[in-house]
């Protein structure tokens, strides 16, 4: 504890596709200082390694410089814990295996961890969300795909080579009629219960009613998860019964996923979880249907307490503490 005191602040930086956002923070869950730089911009490692360097230096000088900070937290597409890299991620401009730690900690000379955004958000919950003191809960994330982040005994799944916890493509449709998924299967969570899978029931459930919608009134391409909420907001029926069939499906689905580690909590992050009662509420009623008895009323089904905005800068910076 004496070493944390004596270096009060932690950076973190939530690393996507098109920016790169760093904070300094405090015990608190603070964000003293925040810079950004366009990770697309840096197609050599090395070069966004310097420009972020850079960038972070006004942020120090708020703090006192780098000695006050104990460490960094880094929040990455395909961040792999054990080794400190982040690895064939998608959607980052460098390609293979990025040495990422590494490079950090040679340009700051402090320790640097990296996860995944969905584990770095449960980690964000557990430090200093609504999971703050909880050893076992299931952190769910639903923005563009479902992401999930485990946590057993107070410490994160990782699994045994970095990338356990994929809860999002676990298959709840094994039928041919099972969505395709961009992990190449078909059936998977996230086509279903995502922001894009909610876009997507909009448009079977338009297709198969002709009950009057405001959700007519755009194009069908180009619906997304809050124009269903707007319609919800409105009393539309199909809305409302889009919301009851994702919220379903979700509820049954974690009910499964109670079974491996009796969470004392799910937690609900990202834009669909927003929706509110809209999910939440078929969603508990599906889940307390189909949960084991043994496990009924002992889950919290819980909506992230954190600002969206920062989130993710949180969670990543609790890495650092570690």
């Amino acid at each position: 504890m004496e070493e944390i005191l004596e270096k009060p602040y932690v950076i973190g930086l939530d690393m996507g596709g098109t920016n790169s956002v760093f904070g300094i923070v405090d015990q608190r869950g603070t964000i003293i200082a925040q810079t950004a730089i366009a990770t697309k911009d840096y197609p050599d490692i090395n070069d966004y390694v310097a420009a972020a360097v850079k960038a972070l230096q006004p942020a120090l000088d708020v703090v006192g410089g780098i000695d006050n900070i104990r460490g960094m937290g880094i929040g990455a597409p395909s961040g792999n814990f054990y080794n400190g890299t982040i690895e064939r991620a998608a959607n980052l401009i460098w390609q293979g295996e990025v040495p990422i730690c590494d490079l950090f900690e040679k340009a700051l000379g402090i320790p640097v961890r990296v996860t995944n955004d969905a584990n770095a958000a449960a980690l964000g919950e557990m430090t200093y969300g609504v999971a703050r003191g909880m050893k076992n809960f299931i952190m769910i994330t639903l923005g563009t795909g479902v992401g999930s982040g485990i946590v057993v005994d107070g410490r994160v799944v990782y699994g045994s080579d970095g990338f356990a916890g994929e809860l999002g493509h676990v298959v709840i449709d094994h039928t041919e009629a099972g969505r395709p998924c961009g992990c190449g299967r078909k059936g998977c969570l996230e086509t279903y219960c995502s922001a894009t899978g909610v876009a997507r029931t909009a448009r079977e459930f338009l297709v198969k009613s002709d009950t009057p919608s405001p959700l007519r009134d755009i194009d069908p391409d180009k619906i997304t998860s809050f124009d269903v909420f707007q319609a919800a907001e409105k009393g539309d029926k199909i809305a409302l019964d889009i919301f009851e069939y994702t919220g379903t499906l979700l509820g049954r689905t974690c009910a499964d996923f109670a079974t491996f580690n009796t969470p004392e909590a799910f937690v609900f992050f990202g834009g669909l979880a927003k929706a509110g009662e809209y999910l939440m509420e078929p969603l508990r009623r599906a889940y307390d249907q189909h949960v084991l008895k043994i496990f009924k009323v002992k889950a919290k089904l819980l909506v992230s307490t954190l600002k969206g905005a920062e989130a993710a800068l949180l969670g990543a910076s609790a890495l650092g503490w570690e």
